[in-house]
């Protein structure tokens, strides 16, 4: 008998195991008829898992804590069986001010303790000009991209809105934002920030591993009683991605690869923006050549283990963002979240 199941999913990258579950049939092969819906933003993935719209959701690993903990308004405790993706991220700002950065770096701009530093003193100088903050975006407040935008500010002894205004921009708003000058900077999941660049207005500063290898991103999230009550479901859908997983880190498999996230229905890119993240050779702009960046994104199965000890990294992110004040009642719960023994091969 198959098993129907809706999953929710954001236009990114990091999507792709659940997309290639689907198109290349390895949800059907586990009894699955998978249906999956494009959402256009996180807090509307969070609110229809939540209500049981969707099954299961490509989520944010932040959101899914943010929400388990009650913290931000909305109270859905969340389990997550397997992780999507780590890594994949970047941080992007217009051309005119990548171009004041590099004019104030005292020192290469690869370095994320120097482009800090100059960023600091573009702010020092608008100040005294008595000119508006900088405005940085994030696709959502409970994120990883949010955590590392604190993590890069505070090389420098900034403030992400204190010294720096910040906003959330849905991944697929991100380059209009950008274009239209909503926003001087953002931090998002590929393929945004390659979309800004070949769009001709974005400039590419610092991809994720920059400031964090293995930085835990996007999850695989389930309601938590689900674990329990749905057993079958879990682990034949955990059983599609994993097998997804395989496939992908094919790298015969890249330019198929691209061309099913290209779909309307999917990211709704061309190819040639997609296949180039996928073979981690990066867009950089401003002049600059393509950079290419070790493992830039990571779909293997190691990566995609549940790690309870992540939800140590978010809280701190959520702390350093004024988000909360930890306790250590918290953060077992958000240890909790991540549920290692419901990973094939793992033991409680």
């Amino acid at each position: 008998m198959t098993l129907h199941l809706r999953v929710g999913f954001m236009p990114l990258v990091d999507c792709a195991l659940v997309v290639l579950a689907k198109d290349e049939g390895f949800a059907e092969a586990e009894g699955l008829n998978l249906e999956l819906v494009r959402e256009v933003s996180w807090s509307n993935l969070r609110d229809k898992l939540n209500i049981r719209l969707f099954d299961a959701a490509h989520m944010l690993g932040p959101a899914a804590i943010a929400a388990t903990l009650g913290v931000g308004g909305v109270r859905a405790p969340m389990a997550v069986p397997l992780a999507l993706n780590l890594d994949g991220a970047a941080i992007t700002v217009t051309l005119r001010r990548y171009d004041e950065l590099a004019r104030l770096a005292e020192g290469d701009m690869a370095d994320t303790a120097v482009s800090a530093r100059a960023l600091a003193a573009l702010v020092a100088r608008r100040k005294a000009s008595g000119l508006p903050p900088l405005t940085l975006a994030a696709v959502f407040g409970f994120s990883s991209h949010t955590y590392l935008l604190c993590e890069w500010l505070a090389k420098a002894g900034l403030s992400l809105g204190t010294d720096i205004r910040f906003e959330v921009v849905p991944p697929p708003q991100t380059v209009e934002a950008l274009r239209s000058g909503r926003v001087d900077g953002f931090c998002a999941g590929a393929p945004w920030n390659a979309a800004a660049v070949a769009a001709g207005v974005g400039a590419m500063v610092h991809t994720s591993t920059d400031l964090r290898r293995d930085c835990p991103d996007k999850v695989l999230a389930w309601q938590a009683d689900d674990l329990e009550r749905r057993p079958a479901a879990v682990q034949k859908l955990t059983a599609a991605i994993l097998r997804a997983s395989d496939w992908a880190c094919d790298p015969a498999n890249v330019t198929r690869f691209a061309a099913h996230l290209s779909a309307p229905d999917r990211l709704a890119l061309p190819v040639e923006i997609l296949e180039p993240v996928l073979r981690f050779n990066l867009l950089q702009g401003a002049g600059r050549p393509p950079r290419q960046v070790e493992r830039f994104i990571r779909f293997d199965r190691d990566a995609l283990r549940p790690v309870p000890e992540h939800a140590a990294w978010i809280l701190a992110g959520m702390e350093k963002a004024g988000q909360i004040v930890q306790t250590p009642t918290m953060l077992e719960q958000a240890k909790a979240v991540f549920r290692p023994a419901a990973f094939p091969g793992e033991t409680a």
